[in-house]
């Protein structure tokens, strides 16, 4: 799988904070494994999980004008 953004921005704040998989997970109210798909940039993922885990940063996930080719 490709890290994304989101994958990236996760793990990298989840370092910041000095956090395991494990620590993140539990904080979050997330399994494990999900912390996993997360970072790895697994592309089928619950929305709400994802905010949950995104909510100990201070960060939500949601709606963004997307980026436009001008051939578009």
């Amino acid at each position: 799988m490709e890290r994304t953004i989101l994958a990236q921005y996760v793990k990298e704040m989840r370092k910041k904070y000095h956090l395991t998989q494990v620590d993140l997970s539990q904080k979050a109210g997330v399994g494990l494994r999900f912390v996993r798909d997360l970072e790895q940039g697994k592309t089928t993922l619950r929305l709400d999980k994802v905010n949950q885990v995104l909510c100990l940063f201070g960060t939500e996930c949601g709606p963004v004008p997307m980026r436009r080719n001008e051939t578009d």
